[in-house]
């Protein structure tokens, strides 16, 4: 959302608007006919989008009198549903981003009495469900995410993805694949999810179990925060990021991954199937984070694409029957397939393309760990965006070590004292 310079005139002016951008045709027309408004968080161009676009058409198909207004992503999401939140102006259904149970569970109905209800991925039951039982969005995706590589690149340079589960071997490649002029890492200061998320990639191999529980309970720990932020300041002195940090787009780092100029992208699976677009031939898969304080690597996952009703809204029982639509086999196995993601729900095949050799190998056996998302589960909400700005200013150099870690320290203790 855009600063507030004039607060006691331009706040609520500010919020009306931002409520207006997202708010959708909700209300039944002079004909009868009902549009549901479905915020998907999704980027407009991505394969993910276009699948929720075409079974929300297939829907419509087979429910005259319905139509399924699928809004693509806007520029701050989380912000724009605050305040939607706050002003009681929800969408019919809106994409619940890994925060269906903390943040909008107030405002979904809750789905365990559905028909499906009964195959929720059960590695889903911490993240999605309350003590109790209840959970509150349909997950169309189990995020299983690691680190995305260039298969050709690696195999070129020698390198096995699976000998890189320490953090000194992961080191040993970034160096390597450096010397023979290939991007090491690639990410996104522009578009900044990509600079979040490589936080909390590497956050949760900084800290022990010890101390992610006590951030958890509102003590804050430095240690894991200063040695995530060294380990991306040495990244960044020794040139292992994209050049175009500060202006790349996430077409433009898919692209470099499926052309190989770049070797790995600390981002969801999704990622790899935007890849193979713009390079239909790209050999893609992903490896376990290496953990930098030298316990086992680790996978990341937890909820993925999940999509919440509202409970008070006007057309609830229609928006729950779409939700029914998304949960049948043939159409979450097909949302799930292009998201790059096993599905939500037990008992669907997945046809994960180039992406089925590294789950074998890593996901299915079920010996790499897995571990949440670091921000969701053991910082305070309003976090992500400190990871965002502390890590895009660690690797451009505009923010030192030091600078991160007073700035996510100060945050901490402001935002744990609103919860």
């Amino acid at each position: 959302m855009s600063e507030v310079s004039k607060k006691a005139l331009a706040g609520p002016a500010v919020l009306i608007i931002a409520a207006l951008a997202l708010t959708g045709c909700s209300g039944p027309g002079d004909d009868g006919e009902v549009t549901l408004e479905l915020q998907s968080a999704m980027a407009e161009d991505s394969p993910r989008f276009q699948s929720l676009s075409a079974l929300a058409a297939a829907y419509e198909d087979e429910n005259p009198g319905v139509t399924i207004d699928v809004v693509p992503l806007a520029q701050d999401y989380e912000g724009d549903m605050k305040v939607r939140m706050a002003s009681g102006d929800l969408p019919d259904i809106w994409a619940t981003h890994g925060w269906s149970l903390l943040r909008y569970s107030e405002f979904l109905e809750p789905l365990q009495e559905r028909a499906w209800a009964e195959n929720l991925n059960p590695v889903l039951d911490a993240t999605m469900r309350n003590d109790a039982g209840e959970f509150f969005a349909l997950p169309l995706t189990t995020d299983v995410a690691g680190i995305l590589y260039n298969q050709t690149v690696l195999d070129d340079h020698g390198i096995d993805p699976a000998s890189l589960g320490t953090i000194d071997a992961f080191d040993d490649a970034l160096e390597k694949l450096a010397e023979a002029g290939i991007v090491p890492i690639s990410a996104s200061g522009k578009d900044s999810w990509f600079a979040g998320n490589v936080a909390d990639w590497l956050a949760s191999g900084s800290f022990d179990e010890g101390e992610s529980d006590r951030l958890a309970g509102g003590e804050f720990v430095d240690s894991g925060f200063e040695a995530m932020y060294s380990t991306l300041a040495d990244w960044a002195d020794e040139g292992y990021f994209n050049p175009d940090f500060s202006a790349a787009t996430s077409d433009d780092i898919a692209t470099a991954l499926g052309q190989g100029t770049t070797a790995f992208v600390m981002i969801q699976n999704s990622l790899a199937l935007s890849a193979r677009q713009f390079v239909p031939e790209a050999e893609l898969g992903f490896l376990p984070v290496p953990a930098i304080n030298g316990d086992p690597e680790y996978l990341i996952g937890g909820e993925g694409v999940a999509l919440g009703a509202w409970r008070d809204g006007e057309h609830k029982q229609q928006a729950l029957d779409f939700l029914d639509f998304l949960a049948e086999t043939e159409n979450i196995g097909a949302f799930a397939g292009e998201d790059g993601n096993p599905a939500g729900l037990t008992g669907v095949d997945v046809d994960l393309g180039e992406l089925s050799d590294s789950y074998e190998q890593f996901f299915a056996p079920g010996d790499v760990r897995m571990v949440p998302y670091f921000d969701r589960a053991y910082l305070p909400n309003g976090m992500w965006n400190t990871l965002i700005t502390t890590t895009s200013g660690v690797v451009t150099g505009q923010a030192s070590v030091d600078d991160a870690v007073a700035q996510v320290e100060a945050d901490f203790g402001t935002l744990f004292g609103q919860q």
